[in-house]
């Protein structure tokens, strides 16, 4: 089950059955095989760092914390600076800290019990096993790609589709075309050699921000959309994980031509207040969008990922949501979907922290509850596939690699998914 608890608090999930969601059955030699993400790389057993110690400038995202395998949690200590007095960076960010904290403690509460009823946000036992994330090279496949010369978009649809017969990925463009995976099951496929999952239902497109006219042209209207922007910050630049992306360009996004009226967007921001403070004044008002809500997610295995009141790294991460209004004198309809009601504020989204960098859970099944039926779902800057959502970005596949998954041979029992157990409160 994905969604662990279900309260007016919000949820907990689990994202490691979020990230196997859809590969229940995928067609393998005569018969099927199940694959699930390695829960491996959700067992951690100590904070990654202590209570006494400090780390990084405080522009790092919460949630999508180093899980480099073999991290302890020490870290070269900073040395001081000679005036202890705040820049209005951190005295902005201490005082949207005071405001969060009270919702965090008393919802952390809440949900830990919860939790460890169900036998989940229980710390692991023992030592973790080493387990190295997959060196993967699709951000520089993506730059090379850009090299190539355009293809007349009048002389070629925008979409293509896996075939049934033929699992490789090699004789598609997958670099301007929009790829789809039309069965109800999940596929196996090759890609330079490599092995990838794709899940039942998914559409994907792998390119950066200067190639993306090819989603654009699918045709598609989404009804959600959810960003997760490589911002810049000083500790990303350092580690030189990714590139990062300016806000500038970010604003560039033709996000209003993918949206369908009262659209939801959501847009994970660091704990950086200027990055928050742009998508509510500058990056939403410019997109048409209204912003409404803010969500936390929170990283947890039985002591917080981060110390909650650490000066510098939070054990949580920010989501803001809003609605895509076509124009100020869009008004509300005759249902709750149709008007797109005013999205809650404050919810709490927990679930276990993630060894792997940046990481996040699907909200999947969270948007979900703000959706009308058959509604189309899409995410930016994606690194992994969801079943029946579009996918973009220039890792889009990173997480799918046959790597982080484990076979189960055989039949396994039917592909339908029972209803996620709730509790109200």
């Amino acid at each position: 089950m994905s969604v662990v608890v279900r309260t007016a608090r919000g949820w907990i999930l689990d994202q490691s059955s979020l990230a196997s969601r859809g590969f229940e059955r995928c067609p393998v030699g005569e018969g099927f095989a199940a694959f699930t993400f390695k829960r491996e790389y959700f067992e951690t057993s100590k904070p990654h760092i202590e209570e006494t110690r400090g780390d990084g400038d405080g522009d790092g995202d919460g949630g999508g914390h180093d899980g480099t395998p073999g991290h302890t949690g020490t870290t070269r200590r900073k040395r001081k600076r000679k005036h202890e007095e705040l820049n209005q960076g951190e005295i902005d960010a201490q005082d949207y800290h005071g405001k969060v904290r009270k919702v965090i403690l008393e919802g952390m509460e809440f949900f830990v019990e919860l939790g460890r009823m169900c036998g989940y946000l229980t710390q692991a036992d023992g030592e973790r096993r080493l387990l190295a994330a997959h060196d993967d090279h699709l951000a520089e496949l993506c730059d090379t790609a850009k090299q190539l010369p355009l293809v007349d978009d009048s002389e070629q649809q925008p979409v293509q589709s896996v075939d049934s017969d033929n699992e490789s990925l090699d004789q598609l463009d997958v670099f301007t075309r929009v790829t789809e995976n039309q069965s109800p099951f999940a596929r196996e496929v090759t890609f330079l050699g490599e092995g990838y999952l794709l899940p039942p239902l998914c559409s994907f497109l792998l390119s950066d921000i200067s190639r993306l006219q090819p989603l654009v042209n699918y045709g598609k209207k989404f009804d959600a959309i959810v960003l997760d922007p490589p911002w810049e910050n000083k500790s990303v630049k350092r580690s030189n994980k990714y590139s990062c992306l300016p806000s500038s360009q970010l604003a560039q996004l033709p996000v209003p031509d993918l949206c369908a009226p009262n659209c939801i967007v959501a847009t994970w921001v660091t704990n950086r207040q200027q990055h928050r403070r742009f998508v509510w004044e500058e990056l939403y008002p410019r997109w048409g969008v209204e912003p409404q809500a803010e969500w936390l997610w929170v990283t947890r295995s039985g002591v917080y990922v981060f110390p909650l009141d650490s000066p510098h790294k939070k054990p949580y991460e920010v989501l803001v949501l809003g609605r895509f209004r076509r124009s100020k004198s869009d008004c509300p309809c005759s249902s709750a979907v149709d008007q797109g009601a005013t999205l809650p504020d404050h919810k709490l989204i927990v679930s276990m922290p993630s060894r792997l960098h940046s990481h996040k859970p699907s909200l999947a099944e969270v948007v979900k509850e703000f959706l009308g039926p058959d509604s189309q779902c899409l995410e930016l800057f994606a690194r992994n596939l969801q079943p029946g959502w579009t996918s973009w970005g220039n890792e889009v596949l990173k997480f799918q690699h046959r790597s982080y998954f484990e076979m189960t041979p055989g039949v396994p029992p039917s592909p339908s998914v029972p209803e996620d157990p709730s509790v109200t409160s």
